[in-house]
């Protein structure tokens, strides 16, 4: 019997409306239906995309969120039944690594005071001083100085942090931890320690994983078994090797066609899967296979209406699709792009939507004989350009009329020196011969 299993666990959370009394509306499927075993010592790998509910699962399995149907089965007992207190009891065997180290860790305890905490709480240790003995052996696996009890969360860096996170872990003795991303937030160079740390950690304590995780590459090299979730349900599982060198259901295909290659030629040559559309909505699942809205092998039959099983195919590769057989043999044909088209089809589609929604277009006219078209102005623009003619006809006339102003001015000037001129003749008299 396995060390912990899981059948067919169900996480649903209800979606509430109301504003003096909260009814339920609907419910978000964040997981539904997933069953998987881990082996005592084995590391298990859980990928996909973000929002499939990987870390629901891992907070489902110590009951930090609620199970809505199905079982957790661990070393023969279904913690999805028992009482609040019965649960705390397992949980010192159950511990968990966060996501964010920093975020998990209580700013206002010192690094004693938050691995001693849990210690005190399931009577480990006598007294305080032989906590201190046990955690000063911890830090030194996790690489962490002893005078780092008396140091706050901090005035660690991030890899630092996340090593007390695993020591937290570690001092209670625990048979799995559940690792949730915990190398996601760290440099590479720190991911490397912190995963290797982990490698040794389950060699000398005999320790089991669920390693929770979007980096392909850093869950190959850890993980002994490899899960695949797509939208709250397992679409694939294999050994690690396995999986990677003959990936089976569509949507892992198309997962580690992104995952870089580091040969250029290699990399030239192999394909990349491009899916249509986006993850669809936890809330609102699509029927039969929740995939077939996104796959390139959907199919008229079954795909949209049954949902398929995670079956096994040979050799421990269990595959959830209808049509696993028929897509290796090459019997079914692609119905979807996978390549740039599957990026731009969506433009396309949007773009022919709203074309039909306007009418029926014109007939397509040769460029040299197409007649040229009047620019098209919006009504706010063509007010804009009406006040603007007003305003230039109206800056022409008073231009005009002061031109004309100055015309008359000059003439009346002319005059008045002809008519100086006659006078001033007249008072001298006429010229002598």
């Amino acid at each position: 019997m396995s060390l912990l299993e899981l059948d067919d666990v169900k996480v649903h959370f209800p979606v509430k409306k109301g504003l003096f009394f909260d009814r339920t509306v609907g419910h978000v499927y964040a997981v539904d239906g997933v069953s998987l075993s881990i082996e005592a010592g084995q590391t298990y790998g859980l990928v996909g995309e973000s929002g499939c509910g990987k870390t629901t699962l891992g907070r489902a399995v110590l009951r930090l969120n609620d199970i809505t149907d199905g079982g957790v089965v661990f070393d023969g007992t279904d913690l999805a039944k028992l009482p609040g207190e019965d649960m705390r009891a397992f949980r010192r065997r159950l511990q968990m690594v966060f996501q964010d180290p920093l975020g998990s860790l209580n700013p206002r305890q010192n690094i004693e005071s938050i691995l001693s905490e849990g210690m005190a709480a399931h009577g480990i240790g006598k007294d305080q001083a032989e906590r201190r003995e046990k955690i000063k052996d911890i830090l030194a696996k996790v690489g962490l100085p002893s005078n780092a009890l008396s140091r706050y969360p901090h005035e660690f860096s991030g890899g630092q942090r996340q090593r007390i996170g695993i020591a937290r872990a570690l001092v209670l003795e625990p048979d799995v931890i559940i690792c949730d991303e915990p190398v996601s937030a760290l440099d590479v160079s720190v991911q490397a320690q912190v995963i290797n740390l982990l490698e040794e950690l389950q060699e000398s304590l005999g320790l089991t994983y669920l390693v929770i995780a979007h980096d392909l590459a850093v869950v190959r090299h850890i993980s002994d078994v490899i899960g695949v979730m797509y939208l709250g349900g397992l679409v694939e599982e294999a050994p690690s090797d396995a999986l990677y060198a003959k990936p089976r259901h569509p949507y892992t295909k198309a997962l580690m066609s992104a995952v870089p290659v580091p040969d250029p030629e290699v990399e030239d040559r192999r394909e990349r899967i491009l899916l249509h559309g986006d993850l669809p909505s936890p809330a609102n699942p699509p029927a039969g296979c929740r995939f077939h809205t996104r796959c390139p092998w959907v199919q008229e039959t079954k795909c949209a209406t049954e949902r398929p099983p995670l079956l096994d195919t040979g050799d421990g590769h269990k595959v959830a699709c209808h049509f696993t057989a028929e897509i290796e043999a090459g019997t079914v044909k692609q119905t979807l792009a996978t390549g740039i088209e599957a990026v731009t089809g969506t433009e396309t589609v949007a773009a022919e939507a709203v074309e039909v929604s306007e009418g029926e277009t014109e007939p397509e006219v040769p460029a040299a004989d197409a007649p040229e078209k009047a620019p098209v102005t919006v009504p706010a623009q063509a007010d804009a350009d009406a006040k603007e003619t007003e305003a230039k006809a109206a800056d022409a006339e008073k231009t005009e009329a002061k031109a004309s102003d100055a015309t008359d001015v000059k003439k009346e000037t002319a005059d008045a020196t002809e008519e100086a001129s006659d006078a001033t003749e007249k008072a001298e008299g006429s010229p002598k011969a």
